[in-house]
């Protein structure tokens, strides 16, 4: 029996549309491969909207196994289906596309304007495509795909609900019209995209303010109009979380809003005029300034020059205020400077290739921010492996907020650092030891970078009295109305795991105990007293390195907390962490180093920690360390030797090599090396070494042209060399360092000045003494 033609025709137009459904489901299943992929490959920190992209990956998976399904089934013969599969797969790739060409330093909220467009095209492709695939599935009784279909409308609604663009349009809106968004809009998006600190606040402002220039050269008139609109939020969040005291005050004092930094908000310790005329703080403008900014932040002037003028008497009405109300500047100046580290000191960054191989876990846990504001839910810096989470996962931790959250609580002030350092009554920073120079606190003042210690980095209030301002502090597992004795129970868990006598078991509980730390103010305490500190000391001379490094870092964090720097002091760390310098992978010696400059801020053990073997150790890894290994040295070494004593013990170690060696690099290290020397020169032996090693030719050079704050110690060095050896004074003469000496007694800070005179007037006496024996 012969088929006729136009039936023939119809099997074979069937047949081809077949094959051309299945070819688009197959299609948009490498798609969704590509982009699950990507995004398992990336941490937290480096996705735009991190939850949406993460929650979007899960949903997609749940749909992939639907659309294998689907062709295993031969299911795609339906129209509507593969236009649909067409659809989203342009949806999935774009959506790709975007997260390849996002980077952390681009503006939160515009990010958040351009991907959730993405993400709602996506999921009305997606509810489309799991309707079609559930009436398909009912009629040939499919239960495996009905549960994934199932499964795939659950996570629909997830990501429904986590549309922040919403919020930032409905804010948009109330602002067009004057009335001013609504709190419930501002604090959603404070939360939802993480902007509950100062420093954050900041990048935000920063990052759309690049957004605008851009804008501006590309004639892009609607976009220019938008980013404007963009700005004034920034500016009403600000204003809002003022108004609603998000940010503390200090020890209960609230900050007059004319002494914060316009900003960043944050008490101005160090205020400079621009050449606008405007004043903000120092390390703010400057973070403004290194971003490629050269307009004023308030009236958009562009500005002439970029140097930064101090404003004495702002500075004098703060210190005046300070004085008042009992607040020791020293302390605040040199803790809050240190909080204002590089931020990038990540986990990714502080990664050793040693522990890469067996983890993805980011490990770079410092100190955050001591002086921050309230705390929003973090999320775990590690690349979650969809297809098998881990139970650690299913936790969720409070993240304190970032450097400078405008002094929202200050209970964190060691006071041994009050000890070392007070004000004089010429408002200039100095320590009580009668030999310590100002570079001893000044040192605390200049801005460290990168890896410098992180004294301040994670800590907001808290600490000395157990107050916690952080609003969310669970460690128990995300279930309604957990309780936290659960998460006590887990942490003790974890201590006693530290004891196991499987490698694997200790290595995964020092871990755990390193992320809880990382991040939450309570978490630290409840370490604390649940016993961890011995047996993280005690996997400090462990044999592996992963345990090792994982141990030292947790330590780490944990002595952000007053009485846990107290408890790993006595608890006998300082030989361990020489052990762990001498022997531990470049992470582990960096974070060792880190912890000995926490513990060095306890008085007492400024003169224990130099009188070990420490500061050997320290010094070697200030020669042949990682640059952030360097740095870490560096600030333990600079905050030893402001004990007179370790002076001697610093030269001896052969420091004064490796620090006149990193005056003539371009490694971010000058000022830092700068100022241990000056500390050093204030010593015989320092003076000599400093000769020796062939510095005075590279400090005359960064009198000439270095950093405000390198001139200044630069200066100070040649001071000394010149006021006690006639021979140094002769070389300083020699490398022809009268000329810079002269511009910068005119123009450098009032302690450069100062400086510069005296080594002129010094010049002068010594040649007037020599003419006067000439003609005699």
């Amino acid at each position: 029996m012969q088929v006729s033609r136009p039936k023939v025709r119809a099997l074979r137009e069937g047949e081809s549309q077949g094959q051309m459904g299945t070819a688009s489901v197959q299609c948009l299943i490498n798609s969704i491969s590509r982009f699950i992929h990507l995004v398992s490959c990336h941490t937290t920190k480096s996705l735009p909207l991190p939850k949406n992209c993460k929650n979007l990956a899960v949903v997609l998976k749940h749909l992939k196994l639907v659309l294998d399904d689907v062709i295993s089934l031969k299911l795609s013969s339906d129209e509507l289906l593969y236009r649909e599969c067409e659809s989203l797969d342009i949806a999935v790739n774009d959506a790709r596309e975007f997260i390849e060409n996002w980077c952390p330093k681009m503006s939160k909220i515009c990010s958040a304007l351009k991907c959730d467009p993405l993400l709602i095209k996506i999921q009305s492709s997606l509810q489309e495509i799991c309707e079609i695939v559930w009436k398909l599935s009912e009629s040939v009784s499919c239960s495996s795909s009905l549960n994934a279909v199932q499964k795939c409308l659950e996570g629909l609604q997830s990501l429904k609900q986590e549309r922040i663009s919403e919020s930032i349009e409905e804010a948009l809106i109330s602002q067009r019209s004057g009335i001013g968004p609504n709190s419930e809009d501002l604090l959603k998006i404070i939360e939802v995209l993480h902007l509950m600190s100062n420093q954050e606040l900041l990048k935000e402002t920063i990052a759309v303010e690049k957004e605008r220039i851009d804008a501006e050269q590309n004639n892009a008139k609607e976009e220019l109009y938008r980013i404007n609109e963009i700005m004034d939020l920034i500016i009403r969040i600000r204003d809002w979380m003022i108004r609603k005291d998000y940010f503390h005050g200090i020890n209960g004092v609230s900050v007059p809003s004319y002494f914060r930094c316009p900003l960043s908000l944050e008490l101005m310790l160090d205020p400079v005029i621009v050449a606008s005329g405007q004043t903000y703080d120092r390390s703010s403008i400057q973070k403004w300034i290194d971003s490629g900014l050269n307009i004023c932040p308030n009236t958009h002037q562009t500005l002439t020059h970029t140097n930064l003028i101090p404003n004495y008497t702002v500075k004098a009405m703060i210190l005046s205020w300070c004085d008042e109300n009992k607040l020791n500047i020293s302390s605040l100046s040199s803790l809050v400077q240190l909080s204002r580290q590089d931020s990038n000191r990540s986990d990714s960054s502080r990664s050793s290739p040693e522990v890469e191989k067996g983890s993805n876990k980011r490990n770079g846990d410092v100190f955050t921010s001591l002086i921050g504001g309230k705390s929003n839910e973090g999320q775990r810096n590690e690349t979650e492996k969809f297809d098998h989470p881990s139970p650690q996962q299913s936790y969720i931790y409070s993240r304190s907020v970032s450097a400078s959250s405008a002094f929202s609580s200050i209970d964190y002030v060691p006071s041994a650092l009050n000890e070392v350092l007070k004000i004089s009554t010429k408002h200039e920073i100095t320590s009580e030891h009668p030999t310590a120079s100002h570079n001893e606190a000044s040192w605390l003042n200049s801005s460290l970078e990168g890896g410098q210690l992180q004294a301040c980095k994670t800590e907001t209030g808290m600490v000395e009295n157990g107050n916690c301002n952080s609003t969310t502090g669970n460690l128990v597992p995300v279930e309604p109305e957990s309780d936290n004795s659960s998460g006590d129970l887990h942490i003790k868990k974890l201590v006693a795991d530290l004891q196991s006598q499987k490698d694997e078991v200790k290595m995964k509980a020092a871990e755990e105990l390193r992320l809880l730390a990382k991040d939450n103010v309570e978490n630290r305490v409840i370490i604390g007293q649940c016993g961890a500190i011995g047996p993280l000391l005690s996997l400090l001379y462990s044999d592996g390195k992963q345990i090792q490094e994982h141990a030292v870092t947790a330590l780490l964090n944990l002595s952000i907390n007053e009485n846990n720097k107290v408890m790993i002091a006595q608890g006998g760390a300082i030989e361990p962490l020489i052990h762990v310098l001498k022997t531990g992978t470049s992470t582990a010696k960096e974070n060792s180093a880190a912890t000995l400059f926490s513990l060095s801020v306890l008085e007492e053990y400024k003169a224990k920690i130099g009188q070990s073997g420490a500061v050997k150790a320290l010094v070697n890894l200030l020669g042949e360390g990682t640059l952030r290994g360097k740095k870490d040295a560096a600030t333990a070494l600079f905050n030893l030797s402001i004990f007179h004593e370790n002076k001697a013990r610093i030269v001896q170690a052969g420091a004064v090599k490796y620090l006149v060696g990193l005056l003539a690099t371009t490694t971010g290290m000058v000022d830092k090396a700068a100022a241990l020397l000056a500390n050093l020169s204030t010593i015989s032996e320092g003076r000599l070494a400093i000769a020796r090693e062939g510095g005075i030719p590279l400090l005359v050079e960064i009198v000439e042209c270095g950093s405000t704050r390198g001139k200044e110690n630069a200066a100070s060095i040649l001071l000394q060399l010149c006021l006690h050896s006639p021979k140094f004074c002769t070389l300083v003469l020699q490398e022809g360092a009268v000329p810079p000496l002269v511009a910068l007694s005119q123009s450098g800070t009032p302690r450069a000045k100062e400086k510069a005179q005296q080594l002129l007037s010094h010049f002068r006496n010594q040649r007037d003494g020599s003419t006067g024996k000439a003609k005699s």
